[in-house]
């Protein structure tokens, strides 16, 4: 570094004098030496030659932290004002920070390699600690390297839900999961992941209280409102051999498949209170007895009277008498439409708005049992929706009754009476809720062949179903409540829903492929471990308005990587540089509004020497002959 000087024009004195600039050299891609200005100075009149040398040498002695002090006032002066000017204008790397750590490197050896996610397996590890699932694992004598790989697996079936084989490849090639947990990546195989999990569904009992009673406990929960439901998924394959696996009603549309039911009770807040597997075929008003014992003395510490929430399905009169008898509240829909009843004089109607913004009229009935609470909702969106399907099904039905007129006009077609009625018979079985409203009639001769079909719809039924669109009831034994309230606790069934929707969708709990029931469990209980990170994590966010659902979370936090860049110095020494990159604003945002850290660890560095490869002897006998 060194000053250069121009001779050139000065308008101050209006005569030419020498200009100086700070320059170094340097050398460039083809070895050859160049210069380049750092600063451009300007005309140094007040100094003398020796002042200017001092100078320069001062700067030198400035950038290497020795001292530069010269008597000159004025020389030092100059000094410091052209070293700030060097700092600020960013053309030199200060050494006087003790926390930097500089190398000489040759750039064109910089590589970047074993690449791999951390930011969604970094958020789930700290949920599954804030939770406490580690601290759960160890007081029930699991070892350190279990507990590594139970949280390791838990956290992959969240951030990528799949099969234990691609789990494997995905935690060796993809993921940074086994980094931050500790756990030797050599080690692992679909093996020990199918044992883990079947370790953790041993745990199930012990565990869902224990994170029932953590999640209450953490954000303040009292478990008031309990909800109820459940849904099925189905098999991958015969399960001949299973006592799990059932045909039955699929919720997915998938009847020609055995299914297993999985039933939930959930908080409002969308936390598992309890969980049970059940057979394929078992109806869902048959379930709520099994599980009533357990709703909340095993799994809350709240003494509360608690607010039982369930969908029709469920709500027989024997499982709302079960529910009173064990001393909870319910609300539920009414399996029947109620045919007795006048709206109570003091309590109005009332409009309230869905989450759609979309307005429902609500009305108090009083009803013949004076011990309920009757609640009737009028949807115009519903209404609209509901006549819209029905004139889609009495235009297939009518379409179905034409077809069987046809034919009996054809050659081969069915003509005989009885054929005839079993069409039609057939035609009604598919269509329950349309046929109630036509009036069918069937000519036939002396020898039990129809002539003839027609039919019209019955004007009094017609008009009396078009009157019921839109509209259901709600019935529960709450006392002296309100129309809001009654509509706001059953609303929260939706969350539920919500869960379900979560299970199957984000954390791909359907369909099962494993062969064995003891597997089937695990894979289930795994996927509510993965969801217990995923609600604690939504519902946080959800506080701060934030309603993204666990894929967009995922897509968000997947752009914080971990890189090692490795490079050679100038001493012939590999330097090698683990670190997290930085989050993006989105990915922070989350961290914060979590009170997450944002990294595992600032870096890690190694330097080693540069190996020298070793000469590759060849054996005389495959030696080249000249």
């Amino acid at each position: 570094m060194y000053f250069k000087a121009t001779y050139r024009y000065n308008p101050k004195t209006n005569k030419s004098d020498w200009y100086y600039r700070l320059v170094e050299s340097y050398r460039n891609n083809l070895d050859e030496v160049r210069q380049r200005t750092l600063l451009s100075i300007g005309f140094l009149n007040e100094l003398s030659g020796d002042q200017i040398d001092l100078v320069q040498k001062g700067i030198k002695d400035r950038i290497s932290g020795q001292t530069y002090l010269f008597d000159d006032s004025l020389v030092n002066v100059h000094v410091e004002q052209l070293y700030q000017r060097l700092v600020k204008e960013k053309k030199i790397d200060t050494l006087q920070d003790p926390n930097k750590d500089f190398e000489t490197i040759d750039m064109n050896t910089l590589k970047n390699k074993h690449i791999r996610e951390v930011g969604s397996e970094w958020l789930s590890l700290q949920v599954l600690k804030q939770l406490g699932v580690d601290v759960f694992l160890k007081d029930r004598g699991w070892s350190e390297e279990n507990i590594s790989l139970a949280l390791s697996h838990i956290v992959s079936r969240a951030v990528y839900p799949a099969s234990e084989l691609k789990t494997v490849r995905f935690m060796e090639e993809n993921s940074a999961i086994c980094e931050l947990t500790g756990y030797d990546v050599k080690k692992l195989t679909k093996d020990n992941l199918y044992q883990i999990s079947k370790k953790l569904f041993n745990e199930k009992e012990g565990l869902e209280s224990y994170l029932s009673k953590t999640t209450n406990e953490l954000f303040d929960l009292q478990d008031r409102i309990i909800l109820y439901d459940l849904t099925n998924t189905y098999f991958e394959g015969e399960k001949r051999n299973s006592k799990l696996a059932r045909y039955g009603r699929s919720k997915e549309k998938r009847s020609d498949c055995p299914l297993v039911v999985l039933a939930l009770v959930v908080n409002i807040e969308g936390f598992v209170k309890y969980s049970s597997i059940y057979q394929g075929n078992m109806a869902d008003s048959k379930t709520l007895g099994d599980m009533i014992d357990r709703l909340r003395l095993a799994t809350s510490s709240c003494d509360s009277r608690a607010i039982v929430v369930i969908d029709a399905g469920i709500a027989t009169e024997d499982n709302l008498l079960l529910i009173q008898s064990k001393g909870y509240d319910y609300v539920c829909v009414s399996r029947s439409n109620l045919k007795k009843y006048k709206q109570v004089v003091t309590s109005p109607t009332i409009r309230v708005k869905d989450k759609k913004d979309r307005y429902i009229e609500l009305a108090r009935l009083q009803a013949e049992n004076d011990s309920e609470y009757f609640l009737k909702v009028t949807s115009p969106t519903k209404k609209l929706k509901e006549v819209a399907m029905k004139s889609q099904f009495q235009q297939r039905f009518e379409d179905g009754l034409e077809r069987i007129v046809q034919s009996l006009s054809k050659k081969s077609g069915v003509k005989r009476y009885d054929k005839v009625c079993e069409r039609i018979g057939r035609l009604k079985q598919k269509y329950p809720s349309i046929h109630r409203i036509y009036k069918i009639d069937i000519q036939k001769d002396e020898k039990e062949i129809c002539s003839s079909i027609n039919w019209e719809q019955i004007p009094r039924i017609a008009s009396q179903k078009q009157e019921e669109c839109g509209i259901y009831f709600l019935r529960s034994n709450l006392k002296e409540s309100d129309e809001k309230l009654i509509w706001t606790i059953y609303n929260s069934i939706r969350n539920i829903e919500s869960s379900f929707r979560t299970l199957k969708t984000d954390l791909d709990l359907r369909p099962v492929f494993h062969k064995s029931d003891e597997a089937t469990q695990a894979h289930l209980h795994l996927g509510l471990l993965a969801y217990w990170v995923v609600n604690t994590v939504r519902f946080q966010l959800k506080k701060q308005k934030i309603n993204s659902e666990w894929r967009e979370i995922v897509r968000i936090m997947n752009t914080q990587k971990c890189v090692t860049t490795t490079a050679l110095n100038n001493k012939e020494q590999w330097v090698s540089v683990r670190r997290c990159s930085e989050p993006e604003e989105k990915a922070k945002q989350i961290y914060d509004l979590l009170n997450l850290k944002y990294a595992p660890f600032i870096r890690k560095k190694s330097v080693v020497p540069k190996l020298t490869p070793e000469k590759i002897k060849i054996p005389e006998s495959q030696a080249f002959i000249t």
